[in-house]
């Protein structure tokens, strides 16, 4: 079976908040135990939209790893890099660059929604406009098979997809790939020849997927053929030619259940957010003031948890002996606002309080830190350069 290997990012703009606990890092703490995972800081993508004030961007590069770091993101079970510490993404994005239809970046549904959403901002920029192409080369020079991605990101994994399919169809037919792919066929040995010339004339002959799944897990399975032979044998059974840049799938991320103070999604353009490290005291006043049921005037007035932004926090955090006391008790009116607050105030607290001890020490060695994202740089371009190599020979640009 193949190795899955998961790439995620997120842009250094800001302190993380509950909602990207939420709902991203406990997703990345989760995959790290399941498969090959790289995580990376996207500089050059928050350039994108922040490129008029960088200084935001280095003071939260730091911050964000030790975030990470203390929300349980584990160094030695996933690979932890910054982007522009990796040269290569603007290699692969330059190249793929002279292949990419102009018209396919402008039907990406996200360029025109958030250059509507930021109309503050001069978004007319060529960065803006092909960052969807330096997403996709974040994620295929890394050979990634898994990206785990919101609903609104789908479009750019499609998207990542048809450059990869583009550019295996342009540059994938190597010289003599029919009689490379031939002599790769007879190392399988005779048995397994046969099984994958008939699987082959299966799928192609009559599309027949069942067919093409299976010749590719034996495929995957082979240990004596080179991952050349094994690239050639795929894209030969395809119909196509080497697949040099693999095609990889969203993985749906659960859905942020995270609201913030005002019954809205948690975001910091909102300004409803707790912070990752906010002080005890902050945490405590900022849910203390929260807006509830406007119905209820007086303590002793009938409410409805349904209609207060406070009951979307106790869904996240109290269990169901205390939502049903929290129903009963509002709805009755024999409980008070600042009474139904409190167990939210101590279910934040508490998932907080380890985190901000891990924080702590990780912004008390910075070196560490540092020597973290140093040794994640390193394997993040050792893999990108064996990407380069191979596209760089598909392009007739290796020169050595």
């Amino acid at each position: 079976m193949a190795v899955e290997r998961v790439l995620s990012g997120m842009r250094p703009t800001g302190s993380l908040h509950l909602g990207h606990y939420n709902g991203v890092l406990k997703n990345w703490i989760r995959l790290q135990h399941e498969h090959e995972c790289l995580f990376f800081v996207a500089d050059w993508h928050a350039l994108t939209t922040h490129y008029d004030s960088p200084e935001i961007i280095e003071e939260s590069v730091w911050e964000m790893v030790i975030d990470w770091l203390a929300a349980g993101v584990d160094p030695a079970s996933a690979t932890i890099f910054i982007q522009s510490q990796v040269p290569e993404h603007a290699e692969l994005h330059t190249l793929l660059s002279m292949v990419t239809p102009l018209s396919w970046l402008e039907r990406v549904p996200t360029y025109k929604d958030q250059q509507e959403k930021l109309s503050s901002k001069d978004l007319s920029t060529y960065g803006f406009l092909g960052y969807p192409l330096l997403q996709s080369a974040d994620i295929l020079i890394y050979k990634a098979t898994q990206v785990p991605v919101g609903e609104d990101q789908i479009p750019h994994i499609e998207f990542t997809r048809e450059i990869a399919r583009r550019f295996n169809h342009l540059y994938g037919r190597e010289p003599g790939f029919e009689d490379k792919a031939q002599e790769a066929i007879k190392k399988l040995g005779k048995k397994k020849s046969k099984l994958y010339q008939e699987m082959r004339n299966a799928y192609q002959e009559s599309g027949d997927e069942q067919a093409l799944e299976s010749a590719r897990a034996m495929l995957e399975e082979q240990q004596n053929l080179s991952l050349g032979d094994t690239e050639r044998l795929l894209g030969y059974l395809e119909g196509g030619g080497k697949i040099i840049l693999v095609e990889p799938e969203y993985k749906l991320a659960p859905a942020s259940k995270m609201p913030g103070l005002d019954g809205q999604k948690m975001s910091k353009s909102y300004n409803n957010t707790i912070s990752l490290r906010e002080p005890a005291e902050e945490v405590t006043k900022k849910i203390k003031t929260m807006p509830t049921d406007p119905a209820r005037i007086r303590r002793t007035d009938p409410g409805n948890p349904a209609k207060c932004p406070v009951w979307q926090l106790h869904e996240v955090y109290s269990g169901n002996d205390v939502q049903d006391w929290v129903k009963t008790g509002c709805k009755a009116g024999s409980i008070g606002c600042i009474e139904c607050k409190q167990p939210v105030i101590e279910g934040v607290l508490k998932e907080l309080k380890p985190m901000q001890a891990r924080a702590e020490e990780y912004a008390a060695d910075p070196t560490l830190v540092r020597n973290i994202v140093a040794e994640g740089n390193e394997k993040a371009r050792k893999l990108a350069r064996e990407t380069m190599r191979d596209v760089r020979d598909a392009m007739g640009l290796d020169y050595s």
